[in-house]
């Protein structure tokens, strides 16, 4: 990069000698005036307007117009013999916390680049030392005949210096603020802090000049001769007075819509509905008539299912033994006196033959049991009639 100004920095009893590089660049498309007549192009010359004659640049000097129109003429070797110190040298005055820089003062941006291999270890030294201070050093310097107020940082590996103005150049904002007491609420606040939240950050290096880039594409179908379409123009405001939440909303979704941010939000909800809609149904049971009915015949069936479980098999003397799986039968059997316990105690017996195969054993000692109180009866019922037999015959 060429440079625009050759000197020093002085930092103290250092002095760094430097060369001044322009940071920055100017993209915009520049057009010239022409003669709509006949496309000549119209030019600016510098003419005397005493004798009304062209000059030349060599023939153009330098002067100060007074108040009542009188020119002072000022030379170069006037300029020259002012004591400037800062002519040729970028002087440090202090450093300073970046934030105490109003970024209104922020004006013409250059990198301030080694002039030679003695000057690198001095300029490497100021630039280490900036980074560990975090400071920015406020310098004064002359550049086109004024003297001027600037501000080294670091970029990079590079010590850059930003033009500033000088504070009595800054205005004050004086009328410039909404007159009157304006009241925002803190549902316009919230609204406000969302549409933030929404837009985000953004990449710097993605910004891009769009009307530039239509400018070209303009001026290349014109020179190719294609027809220029009109371009389509967007909405304006028209400096209508609308409701200030209505807009918030509105900003809101449509920056929600241009990140994508809002077909994920249906995606989402269409997720979370079909969930729903899997999920089954759940309603009371009805107590009606065939209700119960169905609920006793249920446990008839579960009791039979129980009843039913029952297995058979050989016991080593070769007896047929067969088991039931519950004990239910047990518990309902009804409880009863005298003979029906007999009985009840035989269907017992038989009916239970689970316990190791003396199921068959106890049928027949309760057999036997009848059987002897039986035989007891009848013979009781013959002696009873023999003595009526006697005591007739008497």
């Amino acid at each position: 990069m060429r440079s625009i100004w050759n000197g020093a920095i002085s930092f103290g009893l250092v002095s760094i000698p430097i060369k001044l590089v322009n940071a920055t660049e100017n993209h915009a498309i520049h057009f010239r005036q022409i003669h709509l007549a006949d496309g000549g192009r119209i030019r600016y010359r510098k003419v005397c307007e005493l004798d009304e004659e062209e000059v030349s640049g060599g023939e153009i000097g330098k002067a100060y117009e007074d108040a009542d129109g009188t020119m002072i003429p000022i030379t170069d070797e006037d300029l020259a013999q002012l004591p400037l110190p800062t002519a040729k040298t970028i002087e440090i005055v202090a450093f300073v916390p970046a934030d105490q820089i109003d970024p209104l003062q922020m004006d013409a941006a250059y990198y301030l680049s080694a002039n030679g291999v003695p000057a690198a270890k001095p300029y490497t030294l100021l630039r280490e030392a900036l980074k560990r201070s975090n400071k920015v050093a406020v310098a004064k310097y002359a550049l086109r005949g004024r003297e001027r107020l600037g501000m080294l940082r670091v970029v990079d590996d590079v010590i850059a210096m930003h033009g500033l103005l000088w504070p009595d150049e800054i205005r004050a904002p004086e009328g410039v603020a909404p007159e009157g007491d304006v009241t925002v609420r803190d549902a316009e606040l919230d609204l406000a802090d969302a549409l933030m939240d929404t837009l985000g950050e953004v990449d710097m290096d993605s910004l891009h000049d769009d009307y530039r880039e239509a400018v070209e594409e303009l001026i290349a179908a014109k020179a190719s001769g294609e027809e220029v379409r009109p371009a389509e123009s967007g909405e304006g405001g028209g400096g209508k007075v609308i409701d200030l939440i209505a807009a918030l909303e509105s900003s809101v979704r449509a920056a929600k819509k241009s990140r994508g941010e809002e077909d994920a939000a249906a995606d989402g909800e269409g997720d979370g509905g079909a969930d729903e809609g899997d999920m089954a149904e759940v309603h009371p049971i009805r107590k009606t008539s065939s209700g119960a009915s169905g609920k006793s015949s249920g446990k008839t069936s579960g009791s039979a299912a129980k009843t039913a479980k029952k297995t058979t098999h050989r016991t080593p003397t070769g007896k047929t033994v067969t088991r039931s799986g519950g004990s239910a039968a047990k518990k309902s059997a009804p409880k009863s006196t005298g003979t029906k316990k007999s009985t009840s105690t035989a269907k017992k017996s038989s009916g239970s033959g689970g316990r190791g195969g003396s199921g068959a054993s106890g049928g027949r000692s309760a057999a036997k049991k009848t059987t002897a109180k039986k035989s007891a009866s009848s013979g009781g019922t013959a002696k009873k009639t023999a003595s009526s037999r006697k005591r007739a015959s008497a």
